[in-house]
């Protein structure tokens, strides 16, 4: 897959097994970075795009999914039965907006199932809004069935956008809670292209929010932002916090006198107290917690990471690595969980998180050459 960030494609290789009980072991795991020149052709269809080269770009993506999947063929002997693809968002509407609520994702299966003669699972998001739901977060089901052991659970993604899935302690799935808390890296990574000149896509682990000070009366603005107070399911994207939001941002903190440290540690901490108060807000009136547990790009970021353990004194605050999975694999392996239920014929939203009427089987599936020895394998 490949994330809000649109910096490359996660690519993880996992062995799922649900006999007995549901156990999930990663095999593999490799990250294949776009070109600058790419990642900046993604980035400018999140805006006005050209029909043609929307096409374009699908088949594109479509390509550089199928070589992933074969130099990770590549590196390991073991048997691989189907694909799982969540593809490359380019356009998310939610439910409750005057738009058609609908999603895009582009990275043509097709292209995948004839390059890798592998079956292909794809297109996940659309039949959870079809079923009148958010869309969004889909990674619930998987967080659930990863984490049901511990003692109540938020499975805290910082991608591009940041996204919880609370997972209850007592197991009981209709509890389960999910929804974005708003931005992630979205705002510092633009804010580092912005000063950089493209540079620097990031800020590499926290050092420059480190070096700043927070404005405090800019970040009670940031968090006056009428997202905050809608009540899940709801999601966002880079139609609210993207790179026109991002310009406003950098020319209130200059308003404001703000040094470039200052508005990297601003929009740091914009992105951990949002998160921090969407726990508040949604999560602690109800539910005991014990564990937080954080995955995406994010968990990289020492300064939002340390800032994030002093925003939560009383919780564990870990990383997946923790549980024996990357922290930059975890939504792979989420999509892999999904791919897996899809074929099986098994549900793989959360309709108590997704806000869909019922849940549903997720997905389309492409036959690969290996099609009727896959089916053949499942249903014997």
């Amino acid at each position: 897959m490949s994330g809000t960030s649109a910096d490359g494609i996660d690519a993880a290789l996992v062995e799922i097994s649900s006999n007995d009980s549901f156990s999930i072991k990663m095999l593999e795991f490799e990250r294949f970075d776009f070109e600058p020149s790419f990642k900046t052709k993604i980035l400018a269809s999140f805006n006005e795009y050209r029909a043609d080269k929307l096409c374009e770009l699908n088949f594109e993506i479509g390509e550089k999914l199928a070589l992933a999947v074969k130099k990770i063929k590549e590196k390991t002997d073991f048997p691989i039965d189907f694909v799982a693809s969540h593809g490359q968002t380019i356009y998310h509407i939610p439910p409750g907006t005057q738009k058609v609520p609908s999603t895009l994702q582009l990275g043509e299966p097709c292209v995948i199932a004839e390059r890798t003669g592998l079956t292909v699972v794809a297109d996940f998001r659309t039949r959870d809004m079809a079923a009148g739901g958010q869309g969004a977060p889909l990674v619930a089901l998987a967080d659930y069935l990863l984490f049901n052991h511990l003692n109540g659970a938020i499975v805290q993604n910082i991608g591009g956008i940041a996204n919880l899935t609370f997972v209850p302690s007592d197991k009981d799935k209709s509890k389960v809670l999910a929804f974005d808390t708003g931005p992630g890296n979205m705002i510092v990574d633009e804010i580092m292209r912005t000063l950089t000149h493209g540079k620097e896509e990031y800020d590499q682990d926290g050092k420059i929010a480190q070096k700043g000070k927070i404005h405090q009366k800019m970040l009670k603005e940031l968090l006056n932002h009428p997202y905050f107070s809608l009540i899940p399911p709801k999601t966002t994207g880079r139609e609210l916090f993207g790179k026109q939001y991002t310009q406003e941002f950098i020319k209130r903190g200059r308003d404001l006198n703000l040094s470039d440290e200052d508005l990297v540690a601003t929009a740091t901490a914009f992105t951990v107290e949002s998160i921090a108060q969407a726990y508040e807000s949604f999560v602690f009136k109800n539910n005991q917690v014990s564990h937080v547990i954080i995955g995406g790009g994010g968990s990289y970021n020492q300064t939002m990471l340390t800032w994030l353990k002093e925003r939560l004194p009383k919780l564990k605050v870990v990383t997946h690595e923790e549980f024996g999975i990357s922290s930059d694999a975890k939504e792979a392996v989420a999509f892999a969980i999904l791919g897996y239920r899809t074929l099986f014929n098994q549900s793989g939203n959360v309709a108590s998180a997704t806000g869909a009427k019922n849940n549903v089987v997720l997905g389309k599936i492409i036959p690969g050459s290996n099609f009727k020895e896959l089916i053949t394998k499942i249903y014997r």
